[in-house]
Formats: structure tokens, C-alpha cells, sequence
């Protein structure tokens, strides 16, 4: 048979041929003895022999404890990490900048990062990235992936490392580089196998029987692009259509904390949920900190496969709730599901005003730097008139200081309750001396005598009077 997969590798990459890696392997060949064709794709033939020889080496018959394939995998690895792993040094400043965003949208307040901070957010970054790499190097020197030819092989794991996050709402990946912090893409090896049987086909001039009818795959196949390869099979082997999230059968799974978390990141990876726990550290960590509980929608064999929905327990409070959606948003169709789940807990009914008054503080904040009106609903909340805020850190969450420090603050309670700027107090000598019907603050009127107290309530029979 002729080398056409090696033929499609020189398309790619006119120059892959003459490169070190390759022309080693010539060097090391014609060392031997053996003669070794000039023509691109022998040449890069010849690599790629090498290579599948390199990972399913003979065993040393006088060393039968002695794994070569593991040693020659681990140097592998080795060599990767010291390439394709992100450095502490090259973390952008960028990323503990969004980490304090997040804080403080999640109701935590203003968080500084120390040195330590961030080499402890660094460790993690790493040690994620790793594993997930170590994925696809498993199984791609693995029996199990042994039916993919080593050509076929090498384009989709030195096309993998160039992609980083998976985009839900454009169906695309980002770009990798040397400074990004995501770990490499889940590997689902059903989405793998279909974009590798397409491109052998399409390589041997086969038939592709999927490829009737269907002008997005026609186009893809033209191009030959992994990332939309394997973006495009992701959508078609996992449940992200509207239609296959509305079965919302399943079961809740239980991770016990400090349990092995291998069984909770191997359930996860390779479904394209965008949690952090798919990768081994942050699983493991989040597991150390309290029990994590999973519900798993039925796959078409009817098992509970499917991640739709997470809840991070921080010892024995609620610490997070995450969907498949974007910004790792409950789905629409599983909110009943995690509702429900959410009424076994003491703080099932706290968390969810919690989450749901963060959410909203976001929003008004976004409006306040945009510079936007504030509407009236959003200014009760905003001055907490029906109830307070509930956040997520000790002390009152700082946006909402810092929202109201620029406005109005009487216009705003005029607005809202109906009444004068002259009916409106915000101090207690405002409060206490005019014709007040509204009061914004606190009043302290322990050292008023009894008979002061029964005249001031005489005087504001109906006063309104709101605390900070």
C-alpha cells in the first residue's frame, strides 16, 4: 500500500520532513546500514516506524522485570512537560486578576494574591495540565488505540497541543500558547475514533459513508483541521443539542470526601463539561475539602454517563453548584433536578438566595461601570429595601458600597418609594427633625427618654425606616 498517510503529513507540513527529529532518525538508520529514501513521506515513513517501535519495543528477554515501553513513555512525558507545559513564570498577570473577578462576583470581596498565592494557583495549573496530557499519551501508546495508523496518531496529538478551551457557544477551541493556563482538551476517545476513521477514509480515498449528505462534514474534511475535526465530533458524540438535554433522567452520584478521586475525574473527562474537576489536582483537592456530588443523565444505553450538573460540598456547607451550560451555568431543562437535590441539605435554601443575589449584584454592578440606568427593581435590591443581600464572604460584599457611593442616594429612594426628596432621610438629625416618611440608615435611640420616644412615635406614626 502506498504511504498516503505520510503524503498527507508532508501536505501539512512542507517542511516536516527536513526537521531534527526526522533527520535523526535517517542519521540513526544509515548508521545501521540502511538505506534510506530521500522522498518526504519515506523519510517521514521511516520516523513513524521508529516511533511505534519506540512505544511497543520487544521486552529484554534478560531483563523480564525491566518495562521499556514504560521507560520510553515517561521520557516522552518528560520531554513534553519541559515543551508543552506552561511555566509558573509565564502565568499571565491577567489570570490572578480574574481570579480576583471571580471572588468578587461570587460575593467573596476584594482578595489580595501573594507570591504564595499564586504558586500555589500555579502548582495546580501545572499539575492539571499534566495529567490531561498524560491522557492522550496513554491511550495513544496503547493497545486499545492500536488499530489508528502511527500517521494518523502523530496528527491528532501535535494538532491537540496546539488547542486550549473548548468554546460551548461557538463550538470551536482556543488557540494554545505559551501562556495559556487551561489544561489540554478532554480526550473522549468515541469523538477521537470518529475523526480518525473520517480522515483515514478521506486519506485512502475511501468511502465516508456520514459524509452524504452532510455539506458541514464535506467542508471540514476539505480543510482537514483537527481542532474543528474534533469540536465537531464532540458535538456529535456528547448530549449538547437541545433536544438530547431534555431527558433529564439519571441518578445523583456521591464522591465521599477524601475518597479516591480518580473515579470522579475519569467519570468527567471527555464529556466537555468545562469543570476544573476533571483534572486529577483540582478533583483531588475539592474531595479533600468535602463530598462531591455528581447527577449523570442516562446515556443511549440507558447507564448514568452523562455529567449534567455538580454540587461542591466545603466541609458541610454548599461551597459551589456548576451546569454543563456556558460559564458553567445550570441547563435549562435540569434546574427542577438541582432544586430539588438542593432541599437535602440545612443550607440548600441559603445557597440559592446567596447565588441568585450574587448573580443579580453582578449584573448591576456591569451596568454601573458601563455607565447604564439602573432600574427600579434594581435599585431596591441595590438599597436592599425588601430584603438584605445575602453574599457568599464575611462581610458585606464591597460592590455594594461601591455602587452607591456615586449616586444619589435620595433621588434613587425617591425613585423606588414614591415619596419627596424632602420626605427622605439618611441621617438620624434629617430623621429627627422634619417632616420625614421615609428613613435611609440607622437611628440610635437608646439615649432618648421614654417620653421623647412616645412623642417621636407620635410625630412618624408610619415612618419607614430601612437599616444599612
Amino acid at each position: 500500500m502506498e504511504n498516503f498517510g505520510e503524503q498527507f503529513l508532508h501536505q501539512k507540513d512542507s517542511k516536516f520532513h527536513t526537521s531534527e527529529p526526522i533527520e535523526k532518525t535517517k542519521e540513526r538508520l544509515e548508521q545501521k546500514g540502511e538505506k534510506v529514501s530521500q522522498k518526504p513521506a519515506d523519510k517521514i515513513e521511516a520516523h513513524l516506524s521508529r516511533l511505534k517501535d519506540v512505544f511497543n519495543p520487544d521486552p529484554l528477554e534478560n531483563h523480564p522485570d525491566f518495562d521499556r515501553k514504560e521507560r520510553n513513555i515517561n521520557m516522552l512525558k518528560n520531554n513534553l512537560y519541559e515543551n508543552v507545559i506552561i511555566k509558573q513564570s509565564d502565568i499571565p498577570e491577567g489570570y490572578y486578576e480574574n481570579q480576583r473577578r471571580l471572588a468578587r462576583e461570587r460575593g467573596h470581596g476584594d482578595i489580595g494574591t501573594t507570591d504564595e498565592m499564586k504558586e500555589q494557583l500555579g502548582e495546580v495549573i501545572i499539575s492539571d495540565q499534566k495529567s490531561t496530557l498524560d491522557n492522550w499519551i496513554n491511550y495513544l501508546t496503547d493497545k486499545d488505540s492500536e488499530s489508528f495508523p502511527m500517521w494518523s496518531k502523530y496528527w491528532s496529538f501535535t494538532n491537540m497541543l496546539k488547542l486550549s478551551t473548548y468554546d460551548k457557544e461557538k463550538h470551536t477551541f482556543g488557540k494554545r500558547d505559551k501562556g495559556t493556563v487551561a489544561p489540554f482538551p478532554d480526550l473522549n476517545r468515541e469523538a477521537l475514533a470518529y475523526v480518525v476513521d473520517a480522515v483515514v477514509k478521506k486519506v485512502n480515498k475511501k468511502e465516508i459513508t456520514d459524509i452524504k449528505d452532510n455539506p458541514e462534514l464535506q467542508k471540514l474534511l476539505q480543510g482537514t483541521n483537527f481542532g474543528k475535526l474534533y469540536a465537531y465530533a464532540l458535538e456529535k458524540v456528547t448530549p449538547t443539542e437541545e433536544n438530547e438535554l431534555l431527558s433529564t433522567e439519571g441518578k445523583w452520584v456521591k464522591y465521599e470526601q477524601n475518597s479516591d478521586h480518580m473515579p470522579l475525574v475519569e467519570s468527567l473527562q471527555g464529556h466537555g463539561t468545562g469543570w476544573c474537576t476533571a483534572g486529577e489536582t483540582t478533583a483531588q483537592t475539592q474531595l479533600q475539602g468535602g463530598d462531591f456530588y455528581v447527577y449523570y443523565s442516562y446515556d443511549k444505553q440507558g447507564n448514568p454517563t452523562i455529567p449534567r450538573a455538580a454540587i461542591r460540598m466545603g466541609g458541610s456547607e454548599i461551597g459551589e453548584v456548576r451546569g454543563i451550560a456556558p460559564e458553567q451555568n445550570l441547563d435549562p431543562y435540569i434546574n427542577d433536578v438541582v432544586s430539588e437535590k438542593m432541599t437535602e441539605f440545612p443550607d440548600g435554601e441559603i445557597y440559592q438566595k446567596k447565588t441568585a443575589d450574587m448573580k443579580y449584584l453582578t449584573e448591576i454592578d456591569k451596568k454601573h461601570q458601563a455607565g447604564e440606568e439602573l432600574t427600579k427593581d434594581d435599585l431596591r435590591f441595590l438599597y436592599e429595601i425588601d430584603e438584605g443581600i445575602k453574599g457568599f464572604g464575611y462581610q458585606a460584599d464591597p460592590r455594594i458600597k461601591e455602587v452607591k457611593e456615586n449616586r444619589d442616594i435620595k433621588s434613587d429612594l425617591s425613585l423606588i418609594t414614591g415619596y419627596s426628596r424632602e420626605q427622605i432621610s439618611t441621617t438620624q438629625e434629617e430623621a429627627l427633625k422634619g417632616d420625614i416618611k421615609f428613613h435611609y440608615g440607622d437611628l440610635y435611640l437608646n439615649s432618648l427618654q421614654s417620653a421623647e420616644k412616645e412623642k417621636l412615635r407620635i410625630k412618624y406614626p408610619k415612618l419607614n425606616i430601612i437599616f444599612r
